[in-house]
């Protein structure tokens, strides 16, 4: 079989077959197949798409390009469920969710995926933790998910390892938002984790890879149709991504505003809102509570009770971290050396959410190329909300940065993202649908 003919195939708008499609990912798997034919075949299907079977294929193909982890020989006493998100800026959800959710008696194996476009990744912040390890073994990463209940790890060389390599020639050619490839790399790693049920965040708006509400139902009707195929249960909630998630964006900054709601100290309604919202529909796609209004109160408790922040503070130290991490994280993140309040006149009317987010890229951040190293302690804090009154004593946001350059830089980024007007806009739902798929 000739690659160039499958790149030829799908370049003329053709349907793969599954023999095709094993043949990309045996040669992703193993490098038999270069990078710029691979970056060719994405870009093909970024402009003319895939059926869902091609996109179930493609994700059971690259699931077991690697390790497929079981957990039955492990004796949990309750269900296994992960949530994923379809990237967004400011999205440091998962590191309260999965102390939230496994409080609640669930078991959460996050395998989760650097930062990705304009996005932030999950595994990045992770390791603005000092000594977090988030490349354990696996008999490592099942006991810390025995012991803590959740363990939030990256994508490791054996798992998935067809999509590892296809994740990071998407992120540098273009191709992130095709949203097939996004849904078979999602479904690849949560099949690999052997999960009996999923709960995805689909983001919509400025700062999402959906745009709009079309796109977003399209990505919603993708993940569930194909997790069918796959034999996952998923449900899917779609958000907002018109403005920054939380209070601040940047790897150690995000930990920070994690622990401090974790510790019930500051939660930012959005934050709040999105985050008990998608940890109470892990309890009803598990199976663990059937109401969600009772599901949602169940997660608060978890917060209020400390209960959440225990089961993070153990996973921190199971992986390798603080053992005192919740009580002295300020210790532990890095900070940056420069820090500049960024001024505007006016209520604080739109956010280019995706602009943020390069903002955040060039102050080092994110990545522009593959394998970069980041800075850890760059990005934005106190970061106003929309509709948010801004003036000389309430600021657009804080940077913080490596340089007064840099600053200056990110600054006149940050300023031209947003806009300001006479009057506060309407206000726009956390969650804007609750979408239940079946297996």
């Amino acid at each position: 079989m000739l690659f160039t003919d499958i790149i030829r195939a799908k370049r003329d708008g053709g349907e793969l077959s599954a023999e095709q499609i094993q043949f990309l990912v045996d040669g992703l798997a193993d490098e038999s197949i270069p990078a710029e034919q691979i970056s060719s075949l994405a870009m093909a299907i970024f402009l003319n798409s895939m059926t869902f079977d091609e996109a179930a294929w493609l994700t059971l193909a690259m699931a077991n390009s690697g390790t497929m982890l079981d957990w039955s020989a492990d004796s949990l006493n309750g269900p296994i469920v992960d949530k994923h998100s379809t990237g967004g800026i400011g999205d440091k959800v998962s590191f309260m969710l999965a102390p939230i959710v496994a409080a609640c008696g669930c078991f959460v194996p996050m395998i989760s995926g650097r930062g990705l476009g304009h996005t932030g990744g999950t595994t990045d912040k992770a390791e603005s933790i000092p000594g977090y390890n988030t490349a354990p073994d696996y008999e490592k990463f099942k006991n810390v998910v025995k012991v803590a209940g959740c363990a939030i790890i990256g994508q490791t060389s054996d798992l998935a390892p067809a999509d590892r390599r296809f994740y990071a020639i998407r992120d540098v050619t273009g191709t992130v938002e095709s949203v097939p490839l996004i849904t078979a790399s999602i479904l690849a790693k949560k099949t690999a984790a052997g999960l009996d049920s999923l709960v995805m965040d689909v983001k919509v708006g400025s700062g999402a890879f959906m745009q709009t509400m079309e796109r977003a139902r399209e990505m919603t009707e993708s993940i569930i149709a194909t997790a069918a195929r796959a034999n996952l249960k998923v449900h899917a909630l779609i958000t907002d991504m018109n403005q920054v998630l939380g209070t601040t964006a940047g790897n150690a900054l995000e930990i920070a505003e994690a622990v401090r709601y974790l510790r019930n100290e500051e939660r930012e309604p959005r934050l709040d809102t999105i985050t008990l919202g998608l940890c109470a529909e892990m309890l009803v796609v598990s199976g663990k509570e059937t109401d969600r209004d009772e599901a949602l109160g169940r997660c608060d408790e978890a917060v209020t009770s400390g209960r959440a922040a225990e089961a993070f503070g153990a996973m921190c130290a199971s992986l390798g971290g603080p053992k005192d991490f919740i009580d002295k994280y300020d210790d532990y993140l890095e900070k940056a050396p420069v820090s500049r309040p960024v001024h505007a006149n006016g209520f604080l009317t739109k956010i280019d959410t995706r602009a943020v987010g390069n903002a955040i890229i060039e102050l080092g951040g994110g990545r522009r190329r593959v394998g970069e190293a980041l800075n850890m302690s760059v990005g934005l804090s106190d970061v106003a909300p929309l509709g948010t009154r801004l003036d000389a004593d309430t600021p657009l946001a804080v940077v913080h940065a490596a340089s007064d350059d840099d600053a200056a830089r990110a600054k006149s980024l940050l300023l031209e993202a947003c806009e300001v007007g006479e009057a506060a806009p309407p206000e726009s739902p956390e969650i804007y649908d609750i979408v239940a798929g079946n297996r």
